[in-house]
């Protein structure tokens, strides 16, 4: 391989590297143990459904949107003081409220013109809402969870370009974080973005590699990054040193139904360079940019959690079996 040519700023000097191959170092059962460790946290009840972009800023502009989560469906529509979110359902006679429309905050049925809003009509009643500004949750109360006010959102930077890309998987949501819980894989997966990768710090529940980042042929930066488990359903990539630090991935699985699941992924890039003040307006233009990335790797990371799965069911009837 070319020797790889670096810029940015340089990062201190590691101890001299294992002589071990990837397929060594990648230690299934460390995977295992922090994986059972980010499965055994609380998430509040809270689900990422999508980018908040997705819904418009305009109510008479927006119409309201149909989604699953958990295998129950859900309408989101622009309510009189904001985003709201219930059972797709009119509780008249089943009608779905997303192939209705809007009017005045309020959901009118396509069906029998019934109006529903803020308050509960029967069993029938609007669930608790998030909207972080980048992505959009809702809180379901019998997911097994003890309920929060709020999701457990990592730490962001105060400046940002967003970009948020969505795309299905056949799996499950520990299919997803165990696909993140593994960097060894990044290059000879993904040799397009990743060039070179080192595991720096290893601890139970997390682990911190130096990666470099392919840019334009041999021309790579360099970055230290940690990636970490807030919640079962979440894993966060976090650059601790290098140029972006501060700046954050966030990787959210949010199940379908027994068999898919959403990836919901949000990168938060920032820079502390004074340059940063004038990348910020460009973000419109840098963002198309940012989720092709973005959408390159999770096609072939959804192939890595799908077969996963397969693997596992395989081995879970062959026990049981």
């Amino acid at each position: 391989m070319s020797e790889l040519i670096l810029f940015g700023r340089p990062l201190p000097a590691l101890p001299p590297a294992s002589t071990l191959p990837d397929w060594q170092q990648a230690d299934p059962r460390w995977m295992a143990s922090a994986l059972q460790i980010a499965l055994g946290r609380s998430g509040g009840g809270w689900f990422v459904v999508d980018e908040r972009r997705r819904f418009g800023v305009e109510a008479s502009k927006s119409p309201p949107r149909r989604y699953c989560i958990d295998d129950r469906e859900f309408v989101i529509w622009h309510g009189p003081n904001g985003l709201m979110a219930a059972p797709d359902a009119c509780p008249h006679m089943g009608a779905s409220l997303a192939a209705g429309c809007v009017r005045q905050g309020r959901l009118k049925c396509p069906w029998h013109g019934m109006e529903l809003g803020d308050k509960p009509q029967g069993a029938w009643r609007p669930l608790p809402l998030h909207d972080d500004g980048v992505l959009v949750w809702v809180r379901l109360d019998d997911a097994g969870e003890a309920p929060t006010e709020r999701p457990f959102l990592p730490l962001r930077p105060d400046r940002y370009i967003d970009a948020v890309v969505r795309l299905e998987a056949r799996c499950r949501p520990e299919d997803l974080l165990a696909n993140r819980l593994d960097p060894w894989h990044g290059v000879h997966y993904h040799p397009h973005t990743f060039r070179r990768l080192r595991v720096v710090e290893r601890r139970d529940d997390e682990i911190t590699v130096r990666v470099a980042f392919a840019v334009l042929g041999r021309l790579a930066v360099e970055v230290d990054a940690r990636f970490h488990c807030p919640d079962p359903r979440t894993i966060v990539m976090t650059i601790v040193a290098g140029d972006g630090a501060g700046s954050v991935v966030e990787t959210h699985a949010t199940p379908i139904d027994d068999t898919r699941c959403a990836v919901i992924e949000a990168t938060l890039a920032t820079s502390d360079r004074p340059q940063m003040k004038y990348v910020l307006p460009l973000a419109r233009w840098a963002r198309p940019w940012l989720e092709r990335r973005a959408s390159r790797l999770w096609i072939e990371d959804v192939a890595y959690a799908e077969r996963r799965r397969v693997v596992l069911d395989a081995q879970s009837r062959a026990a049981s079996g």
